[in-house]
């Protein structure tokens, strides 16, 4: 059936870029700096991803920036001066504030042109903004109205479930996501975080382990306690640039829940500069977050 509006998001949802051409979804970048060059955004250079995770662990100290008000209008004006609806899916505004952006500039689109742009704040990250964004487009694609769509992301948002760890807490310390005297223990005790993005957007520590493989399993335990899932709901798994690690978790899912349908890909730049080297992140449906 003929979707009725474009639908648009912004990179802060990990999504490969085939993604986007296949399920003829819209995309703003997101982008960093890093020794005084800009990458992403409107007009920067780009970087691969596995090339940011050799520099990052080489002690490379990228500084991320959110989308503006004019970026985000000069993406979605195209679509509104051909009469065209659009429903923007924003990175979490717990984390960033893209999402206002994006409503500054749905409010001057809208004084000068009649179509509808509807934005909606994910409360969601990297491949869990992802996971987001893959149900709303299946729900657009039934034919539903940018109005039914919005409503039913806005029920669902609340039940995409983010878990994830990190194999290093010097990028949470640096951004205030954890203290330094627990960054410190951590590492001298192999303790490794889990943490997940709250009802708010923002990420909270739920928990730790000790060791990478004990973290990896208590993800598991929390998608046993939480998971609300059916036959055909997919599973998304992020990471930067651990792909090992992504398979051991992927055999702990299949050993408890047996085939799934996972979707995975490597955590991006932006994301990646806040996560680090080494983060596994896990994303399904669930009752609650």
């Amino acid at each position: 059936m003929t979707r009725q509006f474009v639908v648009m998001t912004d990179t802060g949802s990990d999504l490969p870029d085939e993604y986007y051409v296949q399920h003829d979804v819209a995309r703003v970048e997101l982008g960093f700096t890093l020794d005084g060059v800009t990458y992403g955004g409107e007009d920067g250079a780009q970087m691969d991803v596995k090339k940011f995770y050799e520099l990052l662990r080489g002690g490379a100290m990228p500084k991320t920036f959110q989308v503006t008000p004019a970026q985000a209008e000069a993406a979605i004006e195209p679509y509104v001066k051909e009469g065209k609806d659009v429903l923007v899916i924003s990175f979490s505004s717990g984390l960033s504030g893209t999402c206002e952006s994006y409503r500054v500039a749905a409010k001057s689109l809208a004084e000068r042109y009649q179509a509808k742009v509807t934005v909606v704040d994910s409360l969601c990250a990297s491949l869990g903004q992802g996971l987001f964004v893959d149900y709303i487009v299946k729900k657009a694609d039934t034919g539903a109205s940018l109005e039914e769509t919005a409503a039913f992301a806005e029920e669902l948002k609340g039940h995409i479930c983010h878990f994830f760890t990190v194999d290093d807490l010097f990028h949470l310390k640096r951004g205030g996501r954890v203290s330094g005297a627990t960054a410190v223990v951590g590492k001298i005790l192999n303790i490794k975080p889990v943490l997940h993005v709250d009802d708010a957007g923002h990420l909270i520590p739920v928990g730790k382990a000790m060791g990478r493989k004990k973290s990896l399993a208590a993800l598991v335990e929390r998608m046993t306690e939480l998971q609300e899932l059916g036959k055909d709901d997919p599973v998304f798994i992020s990471h930067g640039d651990c792909a090992k690690d992504v398979e051991y978790l992927i055999g702990l899912i299949q050993d408890r829940f047996g085939t799934r349908n996972f979707f995975v890909n490597m955590i991006g730049s932006v994301i990646g500069t806040h996560s680090g080297a080494g983060t596994v992140a896990l994303f399904f449906k669930g009752r609650h977050r």
